[in-house]
């Protein structure tokens, strides 16, 4: 299972392997984004790893990963793009960033991050586009910070069974997203009542 081999990984060589295994997702690394911040998360939420510097690690291995997107799009694009699209899925999916932006402009950077692989492809053709640096880190560190957050939360609250969660909200975009939403909040009211519960029998003896 991938969660166990990224646990193994993340153990040994601890917060860089969060940041190396997030910034190396932009060159085609096979292990989801998604489940590499949760299993930090995870982690984190059984002592193994500070909380804090989990999160970070993961934040900022996924920042510097949509940086090198940018400047390798802005710098290396037309090539990319041709190398990518050898494959039928790879230019299905170059195809489906290139409509993305072409209908919603700028903004498709916001919800790229509901598909994966177009998140990646998507900083390539902004650069291209024209897009300048300042604009790109407007509009993509935030909504990078909040994903974060949002697959971070999921490590923490429900172990490891991440990855069935994660491979849902892989497979069905938008309406995995809410099936997230759905489970977080569920996640959040069950692990209050654990801690009220312990509290109330605490009190009682």
């Amino acid at each position: 299972m991938e969660i166990n081999l990224l646990m193994s990984i993340i153990e040994q060589y601890g917060y860089i392997a969060i940041f190396f295994l997030l910034w190396l997702g932009i060159v085609g690394l096979p292990i989801p984004d998604e489940l590499v911040v949760a299993t930090g998360g995870f982690l984190a939420s059984i002592k193994l790893l500070d909380p804090v510097y989990a999160f970070l690690a993961g934040y900022i291995g996924v920042a510097s990963g949509l940086t090198i997107g940018f400047l390798l799009g802005k710098f290396f694009g037309k090539p990319i793009l041709k190398w990518l699209s050898k494959t039928e899925k790879m230019r299905h999916t170059v195809q489906r960033s290139t409509a993305l932006l072409e209908k919603y402009g700028t903004l498709a950077l916001c919800f790229s991050y509901l598909f994966p692989v177009v998140r990646h492809v998507v900083p390539y053709i902004v650069a291209m586009s024209g897009m300048t640096f300042r604009r790109y880190a407007i509009l993509s560190y935030p909504i990078g910070l909040l994903w974060t957050a949002a697959f971070y939360a999921i490590g923490y609250i429900f172990g490891r069974n991440v990855e069935g969660i994660i491979t849902l909200i892989r497979s069905y975009g938008l309406y995995g997203l809410l099936v997230l939403a759905v489970l977080f909040a569920a996640g959040l009211l069950i692990r209050r009542f654990i801690v009220a519960n312990r509290a109330f029998r605490a009190k009682g003896e």
